[in-house]
């Protein structure tokens, strides 16, 4: 069974997570749809497991 995160880890792991779309965002030439489907996508592969860890704590 995975360890669950405390919250120095979740409050991290979204900081690098913002961090990483920024970074796209302004390094982008055109915001368009598969940019802004892979920046969803990849947000509910962050939150997911972040929400489910605090809700189990």
């Amino acid at each position: 069974m995975p360890r669950r995160l405390n919250r120095p880890q979740a409050v991290i792991l979204v900081l690098f997570w913002v961090a990483l779309c920024y970074m796209v965002l302004v390094g982008a030439s055109r915001i368009d749809g598969p940019l802004i489907l892979s920046l969803v996508i990849s947000g509910a592969l962050v939150f997911i497991p972040i929400y489910k860890s605090m809700k189990k704590q």
